[in-house]
This record gives structure tokens, C-alpha cells and sequence, in this order.
């Protein structure tokens, strides 16, 4: 009989066990928000075209087009490769303002009309709470490491190219 109830807990210790750790599984495969830990999103099979007057210049780039992953963006985030970026992906054009808040890394904003046409390149200053906005509707922010936008020519009025910016021109 004692062996017939250490079994029974033993079986019902591993199921316990299994189902706590199912959970916390699928629990980690939600985008973090801000708890701590980085959001890393699927890198989009597309990349990213800026189109300046030097020529173009292709980033890989995560799209961020829930309210949850735009509100995470790139906290957290310590390094990223200077040929990669985060596009935030609003339901229409509006007013943004972003900030830097648990964000380690310093980030070149650029803002983006619904045309795709760049509207302003603003810098981001790690760990800052100031508010960083274009002053006017944008429809897409992306974000880049510092100085990127600079190195690479890039400049208000130059185009970007992508599968989601190019669906907001219908």
C-alpha cells in the first residue's frame, strides 16, 4: 500500500511539474514588455530600403505593429548590428512620441509619413525619459544605432522601401 502511494505522488508530482513548466514556456514566447528582459522579434524576410541620394542601403529589421511590441521596442535591447533595426508600424498616421527609458543603447528615431518619405531623424539618449517626437503625423518610426542614419546618407525627405510601408500608400 505505501508503495501504491508513493507512486500515485510521484506521478502526480511530474505532472505538476510538467504543466508548471509547459507554462512557463509559452509564457517566455510572449514579447517582454517592461520586465526586464529584451523583446526579440522575427527579423522580416524583406529588408528595409533607405533611398538617398548616395544610393540605396539595406537594413534587416523587426516589425513592431502591435501596441505591446511598439511599447517594448528596443528596451532592454544592450547591442544590435549596424545593418539592422525595429520599424514601428501604426494603424494610421498620428501624432508619436517616443522615449529611452530602459533603453541601454543610443538610437537614431527616424520618422516616416504615410508615403513613405522620411519627415525627421531625431536621436535617442539611453536610459532618457524626455520625449522625442518629429512634430508632426507619422505613420512608421524606425529605429537605428546611432549614428547610423549619418554613416549611411541618410536624410529627411529620402525614401524607405518595405512590404509594410509600401501597403499604407493603398
Amino acid at each position: 500500500m505505501t508503495y501504491r502511494n508513493w507512486l500515485t505522488t510521484g506521478v502526480v508530482c511530474a505532472a505538476i511539474a510538467f504543466v508548471v513548466a509547459t507554462g512557463a514556456f509559452f509564457h517566455s514566447q510572449h514579447p517582454a514588455s517592461a520586465d526586464s528582459r529584451a523583446m526579440i522579434l522575427a527579423v522580416d524576410p524583406q529588408p528595409l530600403v533607405a533611398v538617398t541620394k548616395g544610393g540605396e542601403r539595406s537594413f534587416s529589421v523587426e516589425i513592431a505593429d502591435t501596441s505591446a511590441e511598439r511599447e517594448a521596442g528596443l528596451m532592454f535591447r544592450e547591442e544590435m548590428a549596424d545593418d539592422h533595426g525595429m520599424l514601428f508600424v501604426f494603424e494610421a498616421p498620428r501624432d508619436v512620441s517616443f522615449w529611452m527609458k530602459n533603453t541601454p543603447m543610443p538610437l537614431d528615431l527616424i520618422f516616416v509619413g504615410q508615403d513613405g518619405r522620411i519627415r525627421a531623424i531625431k536621436q535617442g539618449e539611453p536610459q532618457s525619459e524626455a520625449m522625442i517626437s518629429p512634430g508632426e503625423p507619422v505613420r512608421f518610426v524606425l529605429e537605428l544605432k546611432a549614428g547610423t542614419a549619418a554613416r549611411s546618407g541618410i536624410a529627411g525627405g529620402d525614401l524607405l522601401r518595405h512590404p509594410a510601408i509600401g501597403t499604407a500608400h493603398n
